[in-house]
């Protein structure tokens, strides 16, 4: 069975390196373009994916957009380790602040030294487009945040939704961004 791929690949967008710069539904301030906000945006399909692709050891890119894809699910597999490594369990609250933290702290982007998926990305063509693909990203990452967070307590119950947490030990293509 092969992995679910974005639905993005086809959308003319622009580029930095060779990942898309896609559009999103936000509430932070960023570089990144406006999605409709009746339409599905990249982070949507990310958590509606996370789970099916992250059983799943090898992905094919067929696109731009799958790029994206791999990052965003990766970070999401990073937040729900780092939700469950923590001491106590934390409300959705705590949980709301530990990964809006770990969305604006400093991470390697493709062409940097210590990205782990250096083989698979271009890094960006200049300088300006090094920090435009940053600060999209930390963008995405912290829209991404909050959006994973409310489907992790959704419920009410102020506990980690358990069918999420089952996925903090799983390695999407054996992989993490963390260093």
């Amino acid at each position: 069975m092969p992995a679910y791929h974005s639905s993005f690949n086809e959308f003319d967008a622009r580029q930095a390196g060779n990942m898309s710069i896609l559009p999103i539904k936000t509430r932070y301030r960023g570089p990144a373009p406006t999605a409709d906000p009746d339409q599905a945006d990249i982070i949507d399909e990310t958590l509606d994916l996370f789970r099916a692709n992250s059983l799943f050891r090898n992905f094919e890119i067929k696109g731009p957009a799958d790029r994206m894809l791999i990052i965003l699910i990766l970070f999401v597999s990073d937040c729900l380790f780092k939700i469950g490594s923590a001491r106590t369990v934390p409300t959705a609250l705590e949980a709301s602040k530990m990964l809006n933290t770990l969305a604006v702290d400093n991470f390697p982007i493709p062409g940097d030294a210590n990205f782990p998926l250096n083989a698979h990305y271009a890094p960006p063509d200049s300088r300006v487009d090094a920090d435009y693909l940053r600060t999209y990203l930390t963008q995405v990452r912290q829209e991404l945040a909050a959006r994973l967070a409310e489907r992790l307590y959704a419920d009410g119950t102020n506990k980690p939704n358990k069918w999420w947490m089952a996925f903090q030990k799983r390695r999407f293509m054996n992989r993490s961004l963390a260093a």
